[in-house]
């Protein structure tokens, strides 16, 4: 070997880079203690089963993993918080009506908010509507000229959406010149759709959930009544109209009422926002309710552009939405794949096996007493 010398093995330490060497060992043993497992798929893997092994795997599936466990955990909950189900999103054209009446039918939730879109498109089904399997890729222009509309890859008969507006101005006609809540309106417009057994408007009349929706006139049925407005108004006539500041009301003293709440949204948009805001509400009636007890957020929306459907219900803490010591979960996970997996979760769980039914009994806009049945 001349004068060099016999060249012996070197030590793992002598190779470790020297910006390691006063690693904390203990803490470094901590943070790497639990190892993600492979999700595995037999051929008898159930989803509850599927939504389990993905709390062991990574990214968005360990996120819908927890959101199920956290769903779990509310419709177990011995206190029976009232659990509030917030929807955005085109959910009806995208294949969730079923999904959305077998949840309020279910006993899995209590309270029903959403924008006037998927009501709208219920509503539109109530009556025969249809939506119809198209592409992203067809020529607007052409389904213009045929009076077809689209949503993404979907078609929706416009004369029929025509129909449904001017169902509506003819309903409010007979309403008028009453003021309601979306609430009390939607109960009476909800005895339409009561005998379609896939209609949310007709699950929310057969189980008596409340089903707000604070932007009802962002929406088709919207329009219907905007036309019941301008008639009316034309005639000399006071039409009927609907009161947000009730719905507002209504909607506190349903949390007020609550031994608890828990929220499950569902993309996010004005629902979300809805339902988190009548938490603050609450000081109106000198109750400090501390927040949801549990919340579940599935969503496309991401937190750092600033808006509200993205916003974490993190953040939402900071505003005493949701409790300092709430059960939370996020997934950023298109609804359309994610609810049905959760609504599958809680079903082959028996989450929601015992649970009693909450019935509200009104007088106009006050709620005078909620009974579990």
């Amino acid at each position: 070997m001349g004068s060099k010398g016999k060249v012996g093995a070197r030590s793992a330490r002598e190779y470790a880079h020297e910006a390691a060497l006063g690693v904390d060992r203990r803490r470094k043993k901590a943070l790497l203690g639990r190892p993600t497992t492979p999700i595995k798929v037999g051929p008898k893997t159930t989803v509850s089963q599927l939504l389990d092994a993905y709390r062991d795997a990574s990214f968005q599936a360990r996120a819908l993993g927890k959101c199920a466990a956290v769903f779990e955990a509310m419709l177990k909950d011995r206190q029976r918080p009232t659990i509030f189900l917030g929807l955005a999103g085109s959910l009806i054209a995208a294949g969730m009506r079923q999904v959305l009446v077998d949840l309020i039918e279910g006993g899995m939730v209590d309270v029903v908010v959403s924008t006037g879109a998927i009501v709208s498109q219920d509503l539109y089904q109530v009556r025969g509507g249809r939506h119809f399997h198209g592409s992203p890729e067809a020529d607007d222009k052409e389904l213009r000229d045929l009076y077809i509309d689209r949503l993404y890859d979907t078609f929706i008969d416009e004369e029929k959406y025509w129909d449904t507006d001017l169902a509506v101005s003819r309903f409010a006609d007979k309403l008028a010149p009453q003021s309601l809540s979306s609430r009390a309106f939607l109960a009476l417009l909800a005895e339409k759709g009561r005998s379609d057994r896939g209609s949310i408007l007709g699950a929310c009349a057969r189980t008596g959930t409340p089903l707000f929706v604070p932007a009802l006139n962002d929406s088709s049925i919207g329009i219907g009544l905007t036309e019941h407005y301008h008639r009316f108004r034309k005639a000399g006539r006071e039409p009927f109209t609907i009161s947000s500041i009730r719905d507002n009301y209504e909607l506190t003293q349903i949390v007020v009422k609550s031994p608890a709440t828990a929220a499950l949204y569902v993309s996010g948009g004005v629902p979300k926002n809805y339902i988190n805001d009548s938490i603050v509400m609450s000081y109106i009636f000198g109750i400090d309710t501390g927040g949801h007890r549990y919340a579940i957020q599935v969503t496309t929306d991401a937190p750092h552009w600033g808006g509200l459907g993205g916003s974490t219900l993190s953040e939402a803490t900071s505003w005493g939405k949701v409790s300092k010591k709430a059960s939370h979960e996020m997934a950023f996970v298109e609804t359309s794949v994610a609810l049905p997996l959760l609504y599958g979760y809680a079903l082959q769980k028996n989450a929601a096996r015992g649970r009693k039914r909450l019935s509200f009994e009104w007088k106009d806009d006050e709620l005078k007493k909620v009974t579990r049945s």
